[in-house]
């Protein structure tokens, strides 16, 4: 019975990685189809279409909005979010239920309400649509995530440690920055991670705060697919899934990231 279970968890499993990876393998294999429109299976092979990609220029100023605006988010995000989290989770403060509350309800309002609502916003304060306005809706996405990473860092780490470096005479910017900041730096580094990731791939909020002449890359193909869909637009999609792969690549060689979510120290102890 017990060899039972295990084959039947191993299938399941299976079945699951399988649902996974489906639409990531058809996406690779249409955009290598020879074929002027998206099918599956490929009808013969060609790299065309990423020579395609590279030759429009528009998909590349979108990358480079992405990308830059993806990775202020990430380092404001860091920023805020270690700071929010210290001072939510050692200090008592007027307002600090209430913080808690709007950092936990932002993972629950739709993100096309929060899309119309930043527009009105923006457009009550007068502020064009620029990467500055831009980044300011992705950050009301991406802080919440960095200060509650930090927040469950902050939960498992002893303090005896802080104190035995005050004690010894270290002031507190140093007992900060060689104790306290070590200890949080995967929950830190995992929540720009997923900051960056969410600002990267962020289509409904970007929707209500470009322009026709400053759009994001999933804007971007998002309107292309309106009027042109052809292997182009898998294309894209395989080079932002190797982009992904990438990232979590040099996180792994750099941090690991079974350290970076906590395990590695879990199996330690």
């Amino acid at each position: 019975m017990t060899r039972l279970f295990r084959v039947l968890g191993a299938a399941f499993a299976a079945l699951v990685g399988l649902f996974l990876i489906a639409p990531v393998a058809v996406t690779v294999a249409s955009s290598l189809t020879a074929t002027s429109y998206v099918t599956f299976p490929p009808q013969g092979i060609t790299l065309r279409w990423y020579a395609e990609v590279f030759q429009k220029p528009e998909f590349l100023s979108s990358f480079a909005l992405s990308a830059g605006v993806a990775l202020a988010a990430a380092a404001v995000s860091a920023v805020v979010g270690l700071a929010g989290g210290l001072a939510i989770h050692r200090y008592r403060f007027p307002g600090r239920a209430a913080l808690e509350a709007v950092l936990s309800s932002a993972f629950a309002v739709p993100t096309i309400v929060l899309g119309i609502g930043l527009l009105q916003w923006f457009a009550q304060m007068g502020l064009a649509s620029s990467p500055f306005t831009l980044l300011l809706a992705h950050l009301v996405l991406t802080v919440p995530y960095a200060v509650r990473l930090v927040l469950a860092g902050l939960a498992g780490l002893d303090r005896s440690a802080e104190k035995a470096a005050a004690g010894l005479g270290a002031p507190p910017f140093l007992v900060f920055w060689h104790v306290t900041l070590p200890a949080v730096r995967g929950a830190l580094i995992g929540g720009a991670f997923f900051a960056f990731i969410t600002s990267f791939d962020d289509l409904t909020v970007a929707l209500f705060v470009v322009t026709t002449d400053l759009q994001t890359l999933p804007v971007r193909i998002f309107n292309y697919m309106q009027y042109d869909y052809d292997p182009t637009v898998t294309a894209i999609g395989t080079l932002m899934v190797l982009f992904a792969v990438v990232a979590v690549v040099v996180i792994e060689r750099f941090v690991g990231v079974a350290k970076l979510f906590g395990a590695d120290t879990q199996e330690r102890s």
